[in-house]
């Protein structure tokens, strides 16, 4: 490294140009330099490498022997260096054989990445895709580490330091199990708060949430008797019991076991996005995961 400190590499592409013309004018014309532009390098050369390189000869100039041993190591050399400074490749998922990794809870992995697989699969045949629990305090340091590729979180609680895309606006629903006695029309905000209610609680254990803030402000509570952690969970107790519960919309819609009921009051809903770290933003294989996975919601 201490003897390419000391080299300007442009001379090292006139020497290349040099060992495959063997003659100053050509190696100028080849390179669009003039032909002294080109003979000072040349000198600069023989002063770098304590070797004449080119000698003249009847029909132009003969490598020495320290020249033909340059040549192989530099034309590879210059070649790594081209493709290293190159554009990337467009990505080509039908060849590739990629494995992403993303970060969602159990609703990310029903509503994004459940509706975007079988097209993955199709599309990227050779590729795989592991998905991990999501650890919000986490998010930013795993995306930054290269742990995860892509995290689905709500807008609002994601890490500012990753780039964020709004995949799709979320609302709340009133869900119970089909022919529940006490949802056969939509209950008034007093009956609604008399149904006994499950919540999904991420961190575990709470038994408040936006729903709760919600019925506070028309001065009334509701009756949670059961907090779980997974959303999943929920939907086969709803389907077994009398329990109701508020859900994302598209968790419940296709549920023949459930129906959904307007709930009385309104609960604030959300966005969900998909995250990203500036790490990835340009990198083109990532590029068509992070469009095709928008395209198929």
């Amino acid at each position: 490294m201490h003897n390419l400190a000391r080299l300007d590499l442009n001379l090292l592409l006139t020497l290349d140009a040099l060992l495959v013309e063997h003659n100053v004018t050509r190696a100028a014309r080849r390179l669009n330099l003039s032909q002294p532009s080109v003979s000072v390098q040349l000198a600069k050369l023989r002063e770098f490498f304590s070797d004449p390189l080119l000698l003249p000869g009847p029909r132009g100039m003969r490598p020495t022997a320290r020249a033909d041993e340059l040549r192989a190591p530099l034309r590879q050399a210059l070649a790594a260096l081209e493709r290293a400074v190159s554009p990337a490749n467009p990505f080509e998922p039908g060849k590739a054989s990629q494995t992403w990794r993303v970060a969602a809870s159990d609703y990310g992995e029903s509503t994004i990445v459940l509706p975007a697989l079988a097209g993955l699969r199709a599309a990227a045949p050779h590729s795989r895709l592991a998905v991990f629990e999501t650890a919000p305090s986490r998010l930013a340091s795993q995306a930054e580490q290269g742990k995860i590729d892509l995290a689905f979180h709500t807008r609002d609680c994601s890490p500012p330091e990753l780039r964020h895309r709004v995949l799709f606006a979320e609302r709340y629903v009133l869900v119970g199990r089909t022919g529940h006695p006490q949802l056969k029309k939509p209950p008034t905000p007093a009956q609604f708060s008399s149904l006994h209610h499950v919540i999904v609680s991420p961190d575990g254990g709470g038994f408040q949430g936006v729903t709760d803030s919600a019925l506070a402000g028309v001065g009334l509570t509701r009756r949670v008797v059961l907090s779980v952690p997974h959303f999943l969970f929920v939907m086969s107790v709803l389907a077994r019991t009398d329990l109701v519960a508020m859900l994302p919309e598209r968790l419940a819609r296709h549920q023949t076991a459930l129906q959904v009921v307007e709930p009385p009051v309104e609960i604030p809903g959300f966005e969900m996005a998909m995250l990203w770290h500036e790490r990835s933003h340009r990198d083109p294989a990532h590029q068509w995961l992070r469009e095709f996975i928008a395209a198929s919601l």
